[in-house]
């Protein structure tokens, strides 16, 4: 079941641009949304939720137009764009009193249980958190009353590698009934190659690739030569590094010949996005 689908999504500013963002997640998984810094993920999230205004395109979620069915929809779903940053001087107790009241499947147990295992003091306040205590109390919120879709902006951001693990270990506990789905976004893209199913990158407003993850990363490879192999490679490359030893480079894998001879090696998600950035500034 297709649980959420963005068709040509667009959204319009004096300098930026989303430009036809289209992709689609089924029940059952995990989706990382990566990218560079501004190349719209925050966006794309934010036009999905109606929270800015979008200038095109249109959202499903569970199978129905989001905007004409917002109230229903947003009871199935669980958001988190960050830590909890309003009522900074309100005890968390209190808080969560008035966010229990929005959802009508609010599971009060669940929630403790979330408190608990995030070891969050419900008599602080947010201003008295971490931001990595803020971002767990924010999915603690988004995720008590049986959500069936979390979108989630950066959620181990500023969290401990120990506690970034157990989210993780959460998240999949999440999906393995194969009921609930979790889109998120992030720049740590070492979380993503632990539990990631699809992979959606997006490059200056647009989408370039979204499927998944071990497909995604089969696309592509690095190479690495000597500068006289360089020009016989070079018009193939993504993005290249010279150094006094030679080079490396990305190369889309269907690119690659059998009368290449360069030393030839599987990328990382992190490559990707630094060989795509590389393009992105050598064509600035």
């Amino acid at each position: 079941m297709e649980l959420l689908k963005i068709d040509h999504l667009s959204k319009r500013y004096r300098s930026f641009e989303l430009k036809d963002v289209s992709f689609s997640l089924e029940a059952g998984y995990i989706m990382g949304f990566i990218g560079p810094n501004g190349a719209g993920k925050t966006t794309t999230l934010k036009c999905m939720l109606g929270l800015t205004a979008k200038d095109g395109g249109s959202v499903e979620l569970f199978g129905t137009d989001f905007f004409a069915s917002e109230r229903d929809a947003k009871q199935k779903i669980g958001v988190s764009l960050g830590g909890v940053d309003f009522y900074s001087k309100t005890k968390i107790k209190t808080i969560t009193s008035v966010v229990r009241r929005f959802y009508e499947n609010w599971d009060e147990e669940l929630y403790q249980s979330y408190i608990k295992r995030f070891d969050i003091d419900e008599s602080k306040r947010p201003a008295e958190l971490s931001d990595g205590m803020r971002i767990k109390y924010s999915l603690a919120l988004s995720m008590s009353h049986h959500a069936t879709l979390l979108i989630l902006d950066e959620p181990t951001s500023g969290l401990d590698p120990v506690a970034r693990d157990d989210l993780l270990t959460l998240f999949q506990e999440l999906i393995e009934p194969g009921e609930v789905s979790i889109l998120f976004s992030t720049h740590i893209t070492s979380d993503l190659e632990k539990c990631a199913d699809f992979i959606t990158y997006i490059e200056n407003g647009k989408i370039v690739a979204s499927r998944d993850k071990d497909g995604f990363l089969e696309s592509y490879r690095i190479v690495k030569g000597t500068a006289a192999q360089l020009p016989g490679i070079q018009s193939r490359l993504i993005s290249t590094k010279e150094n006094a030893f030679g080079f490396s480079g990305m190369i889309k894998t269907t690119d690659l010949t059998e009368h290449d001879t360069v030393t030839v090696e599987k990328p990382t998600l992190d490559d990707i996005m630094i060989y795509h950035a590389r393009k992105e500034s050598r064509h600035a």
